[in-house]
């Protein structure tokens, strides 16, 4: 795939001359959380000779108890120095791939479901799946307990440049910060709600991405405590305000760095393989919404109103349908699906997207027309003409969707997905039977 950055002794040597003290060895469970075995500098070798071991029993959706040893083999390019720590010891991190004690990749690491889909792609003739994600957030004020608050720290609007908050600074440290961890920085800006943020950076390889997202996440709650801020990802954390989401902009490309989806013959100047990949997009849609959309939350976000897409159709103009096609063309030809939020399991939900594109390449699918209106002002019958499907309406109908579909179900592996459903599941009945305040508002003296 591609050739190592570091070397063992170039970790030791950086290790060395930074003064780091501490290692956080990160890999990411199957909800999408990260997880650190945090270790001393002289635990280092060990670490690099993919001897560290932990308990795999104690973290959520990974393994049963008989199984509970993993290893952890740490990747060396992920090597980076977190520059928030204090000088006198830095602490440094190694994102990991987790393998069973009998060395072969464990199949409930969602780095590893992404690797393998990769490999599909691969086998397809394609060298590299590229991906520039666009994850927003909320800034709220923290109280003096540092527990947060609903209250916004602005009251900006889209692109907004007035000095009006704490935000700002903010925004712009965690720019900083993520700069100085090697990121590259394409934009950073305020979203259309007050209080929210975006920061786009810049497309790499699909696990390269992942990694990066849950880095950018980890960067930005930190840096937001630090300004007295708490930065969530939650998908709709206030009513009657637009939700944030991660769109995703794929591209696939091949061996010679030739970008598959470009064919300046056609007269949109997308080829065949872009066409094929975006109907098997569409298709899965419905399925994949439980890996991309993975909280109770995320579904009040997938509302009409509100820019975000709640129909499967795809369009070149407007901003409201799932698939939009950027209009650069070239070597950044490239599909963007707007319905992710940053809940999602990065890994798990580039996997089951690319997944379903490759599933379009394979089988040779054509989509349907693209729809250039405005999808929210047709009415039902319209849309059912058009043959425009909505997306699950909550995580139940998502899940339900997700366990019909074959190709998303084998090509992620039963094992992760068992362990994913199961748990989200949990998630929905516990939301389902929980009496919320908003029904003792309506019920409680009318009736």
């Amino acid at each position: 795939m591609h050739m190592s950055k570091f070397t063992k002794d170039d970790i030791f040597k950086m290790a060395k001359e930074e003064n780091v003290r501490f290692i956080r060895l990160q890999f990411t469970d199957l909800l999408g959380i990260i997880k650190n075995v945090e270790i001393p500098i002289d635990q280092l070798g060990k670490a690099l000779d993919n001897l560290m071991m932990f308990d795999g029993s104690s973290i959520e959706g990974f393994v049963r108890i008989e199984e509970s040893d993993m290893y952890l083999y740490p990747d060396l390019d992920t090597w980076v120095i977190f520059p928030w720590t204090p000088e006198k010891g830095k602490v440094a991190r190694l994102i990991c791939d987790i393998y069973s004690p009998d060395g072969t990749p464990f199949e409930g690491d969602p780095r590893g479901v992404l690797k393998k889909v990769l490999k599909q792609a691969n086998d397809l003739g394609y060298s590299d799946f590229n991906i520039g994600p666009e994850p927003e957030f909320f800034l709220f004020k923290n109280d003096e307990n540092g527990e947060p608050t609903l209250e916004l720290n602005d009251k900006g609007g889209y692109f907004d440049l007035a000095p009006t908050d704490l935000g700002e600074n903010c925004r712009r440290d965690i720019v900083l910060e993520l700069e100085d961890m090697g990121f590259e920085i394409e934009a950073s800006h305020h979203e259309v709600a007050p209080g929210q943020h975006e920061i786009d950076f810049k497309y790499a390889d699909a696990v390269t991405t992942c990694d990066n997202i849950q880095t950018f996440k980890l960067v930005v709650k930190t840096i937001a405590r630090k300004h007295g801020l708490h930065a969530t990802f939650m998908p709709k954390p206030l009513f009657g305000v637009n939700g944030s989401g991660m769109h995703a902009n794929m591209s696939l490309f091949t061996k010679g760095g030739v970008n598959a989806f470009f064919d300046e013959s056609t007269d949109t100047q997308l080829s065949e393989t872009a066409m094929q990949f975006l109907a098997g997009i569409l298709k899965h849609a419905p399925a994949f919404t439980a890996i991309t959309n993975p909280t109770v939350n995320s579904y009040k976000r997938l509302v009409p109103g509100y820019e975000a897409p709640c129909y499967v159709a795809w369009s070149m103009r407007n901003r409201s349908p799932l698939v939009r096609i950027p209009s650069s063309r070239g070597l950044s030809t490239r599909i963007e699906v707007r319905s992710p939020d940053p809940t999602a399991n990065p890994y798990l939900a580039m996997a089951a997207m690319l997944a379903s594109g490759l599933d379009g390449v394979k089988n040779k699918m054509t989509p349907p027309a693209a729809t250039d209106r405005n999808i929210y002002a047709m009415d039902e019958n319209e849309r059912a003409v058009e043959g425009i499907d909505a997306l699950p309406a909550t995580l139940k109908d998502a899940i339900e969707a997700l366990k019909k579909d074959q190709t998303i179900m084998k090509s992620l592996g039963a094992h992760s997905l068992e362990h994913f459903i199961e748990s989200k599941e949990i998630e929905w009945d516990m939301f389902r039977t929980q009496v919320h305040p908003w029904e003792r508002e309506q019920y409680i003296q009318m009736y």
